[in-house]
């Protein structure tokens, strides 16, 4: 499995993203993006902590804490990215706004076609080679056939198809998240991943930027623009639940493993994806369960 896994990352990385965009695109229809109009100071503070706050964040934590080079292009990749699939999920379970959360989530994908290589640009340009020119025009056309048209597709199978859509959508989903462990399996089983050389400090590093993108998240959607709980609730999600697929397709872009030759950079860019993926999963289920419980981002400030 480790052999195919190298031999093949590139169609790993496209198959769960493509499968993924697919099943997020079956539950999106034209009228979602009337919440831009319905509730445009919601829908832009929302994009603008995704394209501008998070990326700082990330801009901080490589500046200040003397990252090694493979976690500080793993922060960048995880800041470039969009909201995930899996947000607007969890803002149902959260008791969010939903329709502002998908708002959020397409703005937010289509706009990472521009966002993401200029991002990756300015973030991780100092640790890559001297005569290392950002891709920027392969990364737009790698977004637009993996991302927004499978995403385009997904639409286009709602329209079509209504009444099968959601059961079609789920199980794209869930085919996705076998092609993630899929990824897991073979990356393990090929010895790229190994947390002895990625160290604790490293993890630790992780679980705090994730911890202070929540954090500032909730600081501004609630402290500074006094959204409503549901608002502030969809914005924390879509800041939190990064599109780890489109990462890690970023990744085997950028880094492709090759069979025979140790790449210490890019195994710590697809430890440090895979850790967020799954730490993002715990924040979510912890902001699910404070926010179920009817403790209100004004109550935690009062206290």
């Amino acid at each position: 499995m480790g052999t195919l896994y190298i031999q093949h990352e590139y169609w790993f990385s496209v198959f769960q993203l493509v499968t993924a965009m697919v099943g997020m695109g079956a539950t999106l229809t034209p009228k979602d993006f009337k919440e831009l109009l319905l509730e445009p100071k919601a829908v832009a503070s929302g994009t603008a902590i995704q394209i501008i706050v998070v990326p700082l964040v990330a801009l901080a934590f490589i500046s200040l804490f003397g990252l090694a080079g493979g976690v500080a292009v793993g922060l960048a990749l995880i800041a470039s990215v969009p909201g995930g699939s899996t947000s607007n999920i969890f803002t149902h379970f959260a008791r969010g706004n939903i329709a502002l959360s998908v708002a959020i989530t397409a703005v937010t994908t289509l706009a990472c076609l521009f966002t993401t290589p200029f991002i990756l640009d300015l973030l991780i340009e100092s640790y890559m080679p001297a005569d290392f020119v950002m891709p920027k025009g392969h990364i737009m056309k790698e977004i637009t056939l993996t991302l927004l048209l499978p995403l385009a597709l997904g639409m286009l199978y709602l329209r079509l198809f209504p009444g099968t859509a959601e059961l079609f959508s789920k199980w794209a989903i869930r085919t996705s998240m076998f092609g993630l462990l899929m990824i897991v399996v073979g990356a393990s089983a090929s010895g790229r991943l190994d947390l002895e050389v990625f160290g604790l400090g490293n993890v630790a590093l992780i679980v705090l930027f994730i911890a202070v993108l929540a954090l500032v998240s909730w600081l501004i959607s609630w402290g500074v623009l006094r959204l409503s709980h549901a608002d502030a609730t969809a914005v924390d999600m879509e800041v939190v639940v990064r599109n780890i697929n489109l990462g890690l397709m970023l990744k085997a872009l950028l880094f492709p493993a090759v069979l025979g030759k140790v790449d210490p950079i890019g195994d710590m860019v697809l430890l440090s994806l895979l850790l967020y993926g799954g730490l993002q999963l715990f924040v979510a289920g912890a902001l699910i369960a404070v926010r179920r419980r009817g403790v209100k981002p004004e109550n935690m400030l009062a206290e």
